[in-house]
């Protein structure tokens, strides 16, 4: 069948509509669902406040409190297929069933549209949810108002042979649903694993983030694979058009593979994992998360850093928790030539163990270092366990707790301090210089 037989039998199918249309019933059931509707909006303005107040309450389960909101944002849509619905059976209880035609085909296309619209809502990715929303719906609708068999002839029509292919809108259009449709299950299946391996104790963190991956990936390429092959497409038809694409990505898309490849390599060795504490070309701070193409690092002033994949590969790393979370710190410092080493040293290791954050199992030491010019200088060494927590500020907090400790003993910090020598000429030259000013 071409084209102009195809628009022949739709219009033809679709001239009995407008037959219908002339009949007194038609406009009877119009004001009727013309009525419903209004009555529904105002019911809804009423409703929807006290229903939304009480959905509020749901806690701990966040993928239900996204369906009822759902839900509850088609409050209206909801009573007006509830109106409609008691309407119908109260028409055919007193009147013909065709005189309810209408009704039927309001309600049938009202249930598709609150369908196809929730399941838009809970969708995570609005283009991708209204555009399956609306396809859904106007499928819905073809099918309702019998007009599916001559669209499909239609679109099927709209072809073009690409050799053992026969591409035609029909077959497109199908793909184009199946994709979305199973990508999006595979998708949602691929983290309800992930977020299941993550609550796993008896993986390690790299191990889990691998294993989850690795599941995402493979079911988006299981869900493109059936979706393509239900529709009837070849997948060994397409070999030399994934050869383009590999060929492709090897020149255009270098880094991006790379730090794909990168991320799998970090994942495998355990080099890196969620909660390691490292610095990379000055950038100190906590690793949050794992991706396919970089690893989030969030620093202690709250900003959190994308840093590609690759850069922990071809660049030097400090992990501060790579084999264990102890980390030494040292800290400076010198007392007055008057004071006692011996004394300053078991001073300093008591205000040391002081602080809340420094190890009293790895107990710190403090060594005598030099002879300054004004002072006894030392350096005190100690341990903690939580690098993720800052170093900076425990390290703040040893210095006060020295400062207290050596005031309290009368150990003095001395001031630096110089000599200047003047001798006669200078000083004639200098007073001088003054008296001419």
């Amino acid at each position: 069948m071409d084209v102009r037989d195809a628009v022949g039998a739709a219009l033809a199918s679709a001239s009995g509509w407008f037959d219908y249309v002339d009949t007194p019933w038609f406009l009877y059931q119009a004001a009727i669902v013309a009525t419903l509707f209004l009555a529904a909006k105002v019911a809804a303005r009423r409703i929807e406040p006290l229903a939304e107040e009480r959905a509020r309450r749901i806690k701990g389960h966040p993928g239900l409190l996204r369906v009822v909101i759902a839900l509850l944002r088609r409050t209206e849509w909801i009573i007006f297929t509830l109106f409609l619905f008691v309407a119908l059976n109260v028409l055919r209880a007193f009147a013909w069933p065709s005189h309810s035609h209408l009704l039927h085909i309001v309600l049938s296309l009202s249930l598709a549209w609150l369908f196809a619209s929730v399941l838009s809502r809970i969708m995570r990715y609005r283009l991708v949810a209204r555009l399956l929303g609306w396809l859904i719906w106007i499928y819905a609708a073809l099918v309702i108002l019998g007009l599916s068999d001559e669209t499909a002839t239609l679109l099927d029509s709209l072809a073009i042979p690409m050799g053992a292919i026969r591409l035609s809108a029909l077959l497109l259009l199908k793909a184009i649903l199946l994709l979305i449709a199973t990508v999006w299950l595979a998708v949602v299946i691929g983290n309800y694993v992930d977020e299941r391996l993550r609550l796993s104790e008896e993986l390690t963190p790299s191990i889990r983030v691998l294993v989850g991956k690795v599941a995402k990936i493979g079911l988006v390429l299981v869900a493109g694979a059936v979706a393509l092959s239900a529709v009837g497409v070849d997948l060994t038809a397409l070999t030399v058009f994934s050869g383009a694409i590999g060929v492709g990505l090897a020149f255009g898309l270098q880094k991006v593979v790379s730090n794909f490849v990168s991320g799998m390599i970090i994942l495998l060795d355990k080099s890196i994992k969620p909660g390691d504490t490292i610095s990379l070309e000055g950038t100190f701070g906590w690793i949050r998360e794992l991706r396919a193409r970089f690893v989030s690092v969030v620093t202690r002033d709250g900003r959190e850093f994308l840093i590609p994949n690759e850069d922990f590969i071809t660049q030097r790393v400090i992990n501060w928790s790579f084999s264990d979370n102890l980390v030494r710190l040292d800290v400076d410092f010198g007392v007055s030539y008057d004071a006692d080493p011996r004394e300053v040293s078991e001073l300093a290791i008591e205000a040391a163990i002081s602080v809340g954050r420094v190890e009293a199992d790895r107990r710190p030491v403090c060594w005598l270092t030099g002879f300054g010019d004004s002072s006894l200088n030392f350096v005190l060494r100690f341990w903690i366990r939580d690098p993720q927590q800052g170093l900076t500020n425990v390290r703040g907090k040893v210095l006060l707790a020295l400062w207290d400790t050596f005031k309290k003993n009368g150990i003095g910090i001395p001031y630096p301090h110089r000599e200047i020598i003047v001798k006669d000429g200078a000083a004639a030259e200098l007073k001088g210089n003054l008296a001419a000013r």
